[in-house]
């Protein structure tokens, strides 16, 4: 006998048959449609990180003639840059504190680049822009630096000399007063003081990139810094005395390097470039002049150029100059010496000026001169080609540098690209203001 609870079989029909097929198609389709999403999210994931780490790092922000200069090197030396501003800061801190001077200006000078990131990062491209310009420069003139050279200037910024610290050379320069003649002993009776502090000035003050100094051998990461500011304090430093001890200081500093991005052969890099700096830089300032122009002249400044006529026919009228510029000079800081300038070489006047009076005859009255200032009324006193001292000679042979840097950027085809300003590494531990 049949048993009643058997289930009996189901008999399916081909239009059931058809809705299973349909849901599993669909089942299907759903499973796949979130695996290709997870694969896509996973994609897009994938490529974000290869993207920032690989790609986007190998992205150039300048192009030196064939070579470029990588956001991932750019960046690294970026971070080196304030790391090295924050050593800088908590030193002068701490000897402030210790020995209660006065660092305010500096601290603040420091303060000012770091919550300046732009700014600082330009000033780093420029830097390296430099430096490869100077390497081509210096393997198309067949100049190198060796093996142990750029040993000896690691080891030297670490103050460590395994032959004796070397004794520093000074060459004691003297004032060198120019030989007044009796046409100029004629025209006036006092003594001319050389001075630089005409009223109407165009001082250049040349840019001078330091040397990679000395590691802060302290607590704090040690590194080198490459922009201008107080690289050298007078702070003393830990000094590794022994070869042990320079090569363990050394390796903690080049661990702390790769920190920020900077490898062993990077860092090497950066001291080779300083070298080769120094080395291009004799050759190319080799002929900067060890003498320079200068003239003692005065004028007498007007507002206008009828007054400036004025003034100037009574001049040719005999009238005494020292007397007149205390009578009508609009230059307060010279109207009561008899317009006296003082002794002043080529560049250190606005140019009008500059042209006017490097054309004048001893004694001649110029025309009326036109400057930002008004007119001026000038009489070149006495002229002469003078030595320059060891400081004026080392600034000259920089400006002539730095002009050479700037034509060869032109001369290498420089280009940089303004994706840095999008990228300027914050993840260094620089504070946006350093606390007070």
């Amino acid at each position: 006998m049949a048993n009643p609870r058997e289930e009996k079989p189901v008999l399916h029909t081909k239009k059931h048959l058809a809705r299973l097929e349909r849901e599993r198609r669909q089942t299907n389709i759903i499973m796949y449609s979130f695996i290709g999403l997870l694969v896509i999210v996973a994609g897009l994931i994938g490529y974000a990180i290869l993207y920032n780490d690989y790609f986007q790092a190998r992205q150039p922000v300048a192009k030196i003639g064939n070579v470029n200069i990588t956001v991932s090197e750019w960046q690294a030396r970026v971070r080196l840059q304030t790391q090295s501003l924050q050593n800088q800061y908590a030193l002068y801190q701490q000897y402030g504190q210790m020995f209660g001077m006065d660092y305010s200006q500096e601290l603040q000078q420091i303060q000012s680049q770091i919550n300046d990131p732009t700014s600082l990062g330009e000033s780093v491209l420029d830097q390296m822009i430099d430096e490869e310009l100077v390497r081509q420069e210096a393997a198309k003139r067949g100049i190198a630096v060796s093996k142990a050279e750029v040993d000896a200037a690691i080891q030297g910024s670490y103050s460590f000399y395994p032959n004796g610290s070397p004794t520093p050379t000074i060459t004691p320069t003297a004032a060198t007063f120019p030989t007044l003649s009796p046409q100029t002993l004629a025209l006036v009776t006092i003594t001319p003081t050389p001075t630089l502090i005409p009223t109407p000035t165009n001082t250049i003050v040349p840019t001078i990139t330091p040397l990679i100094p000395a590691a802060t051998l302290s607590s704090q990461t040690a590194t080198p810094t490459l922009t201008p500011g107080p690289t050298e304090t007078p702070f003393p430093t830990s000094t590794p005395y022994t070869l042990q001890g320079f090569q363990q200081t050394y390796a903690t500093s080049v661990a702390n390097y790769g920190k920020l991005g900077i490898t062993s052969d990077q860092l090497r890099a950066m001291y080779e470039a300083n070298l080769l700096r120094q080395k291009l830089m004799d050759v190319i300032t080799a002929n900067t002049p060890h003498s320079q122009d200068e003239i003692w002249a005065r004028h007498i400044l007007v507002a206008d150029q009828a007054t400036a006529n004025t003034v100037r026919q009574r001049l040719l009228n005999g009238e005494d100059f020292a007397k007149v510029a205390a009578e009508v000079s609009t230059d307060t800081g010279t109207k009561d010496k008899g317009g006296d300038l003082g002794w002043f070489a080529r560049g250190v006047m606005v140019p009008e000026f500059d042209t006017a009076a490097f054309s004048l005859k001893v004694g001649e009255i110029s025309q009326p001169v036109k400057s930002q200032f008004g007119y001026h009324i000038i009489q070149v006193l006495a002229h002469e080609t003078v030595p320059l001292d060891a400081s004026t000679y080392d600034s000259a042979r920089q400006t002539a540098f730095n002009d050479w840097l700037t034509k060869a950027r032109t001369d290498y085809k420089v280009v940089t690209y303004d994706i840095w300003k999008n990228l300027i590494p914050t993840e260094s531990g620089a504070p946006t203001t350093i606390p007070q």
